[in-house]
């Protein structure tokens, strides 16, 4: 029997896979691999503002290979991340889904399909800050990055979870200065810096409402978390700093001053991974294939079944949770 894993309306329950899980679209994919992130343990956790109905199955990653497609040949490894798989529409805790073509995106040869799965949307996320990041760098004057070079740290906030683990890596991989920042700096120190953080930052630091106008730190910046803590990182970028904002764990509130755009020129850089544009994320994808070590990848890495998922949900929604994991179906 195949298995689905559903929320309904008493919580989450694992059944017999039904054909409507599959959802609709001109092209079938054999799921053979989801992972578990933040969306889904909000999902999977009851935290209202994620699905948009019961009885819907989550996981905002599929992983597997095309079975039939106007425009994929069958048996290729594809993925699907977005386009509101988990949230609007059944997700990737079901071995079977229909999408359209438009939505699906061919796997990098450098990645079969748990590697895949363990970047899944959050690798595909941190691809998509950093070479937003890297665009409004390329955009901004010489006086401010000489040569199109980056001059000082960045900084990486919510570096244990899945999206700030794939950004840290990049982002060493790529030559920056990389600074990391956890809620656990003790337990954490060793991973980050195996990564390529160069210095781990408490959080505890920012989750304080600052001055508007901080000293400057950081020459830009990967968030995932918003509200005050990404308040604090605007206030102490340098001179014409980026940052990308792709999360709200913190919430969704940015109660920051205009002070730092005014009088240092920073820019704020705004990440959506749903809906970006297939250009957007074959750069991303590709980005990953050039800059992903796989040993590393794997290391951090963990892979469960859909028994497992929920105790991975609930200690990544506690912050006692790093790295990627693996859904196997």
């Amino acid at each position: 029997m195949k298995q689905t894993l559903l929320v309904t309306e008493h919580g989450p329950e694992i059944v017999e896979t039904r054909e409507e899980f599959a959802g609709d679209g001109d092209t079938l994919i054999e799921v053979t691999h989801s992972s578990v992130n933040y969306k889904d343990a909000m999902a999977l956790g009851g935290i209202k503002g994620i699905l948009r109905d019961v009885n819907m199955v989550p996981g905002i990653d599929a992983v597997g290979t095309v079975i039939e497609s106007p425009t994929l040949a069958p048996g290729t490894l594809v993925t699907v991340n977005g386009w509101g798989i988990g949230e609007r529409r059944h997700g990737g805790y079901t071995p079977r889904m229909r999408i359209d073509a438009a939505h699906v995106n061919a796997v990098p040869s450098l990645f079969d399909a748990p590697t895949a799965a363990a970047l899944g949307t959050a690798g595909y996320t941190a691809a998509l800050s950093v070479a937003g990041f890297e665009r409004a760098v390329e955009a901004s004057s010489q006086e401010i990055y000489p040569n199109g070079e980056v001059h000082g740290p960045v900084l990486v906030t919510g570096a244990t979870g899945g999206v700030g683990s794939v950004a840290v890596q990049i982002l060493a991989a790529r030559g920056y200065e990389v600074h990391a920042m956890t809620g656990r700096v003790d337990e954490y120190r060793g991973y980050l810096s195996e990564l390529g953080a160069e210095e781990i930052v408490d959080r505890a630091d920012f989750t304080e409402a600052g001055k508007p106008l901080q000293k400057s730190r950081y020459a830009g910046a990967i968030d995932t978390v918003g509200s005050t803590v990404l308040a604090n990182v605007i206030a102490q970028l340098g001179w014409g700093g980026v940052v990308t904002a792709c999360g709200m764990a913190a919430g969704n509130d940015l109660p920051a001053s205009v002070l730092p755009f005014i009088l240092r020129g920073v820019h704020l850089v705004g990440i959506n991974s749903v809906d970006a544009p297939n250009d957007l994320r074959e750069e991303a994808w590709d980005l990953l294939a050039q800059a992903v070590d796989l040993d590393l990848l794997r290391s951090y890495t963990s892979t469960v079944d859909l028994n497992g998922v929920l105790e991975v949900g609930a200690k990544l929604l506690d912050g006692a949770h790093h790295g990627r994991t693996v859904v196997t179906l």
